[in-house]
């Protein structure tokens, strides 16, 4: 029997072919864009721990991604190097969506890493032993992780709150670890909103007396009066457009990390996460996620009711934003998380 070698060729192309796309295997011919950079604002924070997860168990490399990770000083920076062009995609505080669509610059998020929060804000038990109410913060200074991150978001809405306007104090950035601690400790600062383990490890030694705290559900509702969207992946709507199956990657990675931590014990996350992010006290670290672990959403979707309680947080503080017609339905996507959840069930 005479084998015709061309149409043997041909043949077993095609079946490969049909072979690997049907076991998705082939993910270089089906994303757009292989090497993306993520930039974020405080990597090491428990914040941002689904994408710390998502990185380290290899779950984007398993998506055929190649991603590269930037480490700014906050989430403001992190945004800058979005629209600077020096990042395709931030994990980033959600209410960055809103504030730039105000400014005609439209950004979606379409993973949510956090449904509260998790800052605290609170004043120095050092420079401000006496603290008895947001009055007593009038003119006094207050350290951010940087200004205009979520964590200044936060401080501004709190200090509105009772009365204050964001002109009536001073804001510094410190950054999400040492050089927070160092801050607060050395009397730079009067008071600080930041996250965890900076804040656990804070509260343990007494060295700040608690103003609001958005770790828990419950507690998240009592300061905005709703649910809160909190980190995400985001990015601009001209990338989600032009990479889909790229972002689709990012998507499914994130989810599987976020479902890995609702399983995950205390001994799992420590084998993970880099002893860096750790401030050089393991039992503290634990008991700092403990303290957040009700934060991290499930599944990465977006409450429906959570952008509306972004949105009127945002006004309490920002007078520019009063008038401006925000299309809430464009600042988030649930539709990548969707199909992500149907992929790893």
């Amino acid at each position: 029997m005479k084998i015709n070698w061309k149409q043997f060729a041909i043949a077993l192309g095609l079946f490969l072919l049909g072979y690997f796309t049907f076991n998705g295997k082939l993910f270089a011919q089906t994303l757009e864009k292989q090497k993306v950079s993520i930039a974020v604002g405080g990597k090491n924070l428990l914040y941002y721990l689904p994408l710390t997860i998502a990185e380290q168990l290899g779950y984007f490399k398993d998506e055929g991604l190649q991603v590269e990770i930037s480490d700014f000083a906050g989430g403001a920076k992190a945004l800058q190097a979005l629209v600077g062009g020096s990042a395709d995609v931030v994990s980033g505080a959600y209410e960055h969506t809103i504030n730039m669509q105000a400014k005609g610059q439209p950004i979606t998020a379409f993973v949510l890493q956090a449904r509260a929060p998790q800052i605290v804000f609170g004043a120095s038990t050092k420079t401000m032993p006496n603290y008895k109410s947001i009055a007593d913060l009038k003119g006094k200074k207050i350290g951010v992780t940087a200004p205009g991150s979520s964590t200044n978001m936060m401080a501004n809405f709190v200090l509105a709150k009772g009365g204050l306007k964001p002109t009536d104090v001073s804001f510094i950035g410190v950054g999400t670890a040492a050089g927070a601690l160092s801050a607060l400790r050395s009397g730079q600062i009067d008071a600080i909103s930041n996250l965890d383990p900076v804040i656990t490890m804070l509260q343990q030694k007494n060295e700040i007396k608690v103003i609001a705290d958005t770790r828990t559900l419950k507690d998240t509702v009592a300061v905005f009066g709703g649910p809160m969207p909190a980190a995400t992946l985001y990015a601009s709507d001209a990338f989600l457009k032009k990479n889909p199956n790229t972002s689709q990657a990012l998507a499914n990675a994130m989810v599987r990390a976020l479902k890995w931590i609702q399983k995950a014990g205390p001994s799992d996350i420590i084998k993970v996460v880099p002893e860096s992010y750790q401030l050089g006290d393991r039992a503290l670290y634990l008991d700092a996620f403990r303290n957040v672990r009700e934060a991290i959403s499930p599944d990465g979707y977006f409450p429906e009711a959570g952008p509306k309680t972004a949105l009127k947080a945002l006004q309490a503080f920002e007078p520019d934003l009063a008038g401006k017609s925000i299309d809430l339905s464009r600042t988030y996507t649930n539709e990548l998380v969707k199909k992500a959840n149907a992929k790893y069930k």
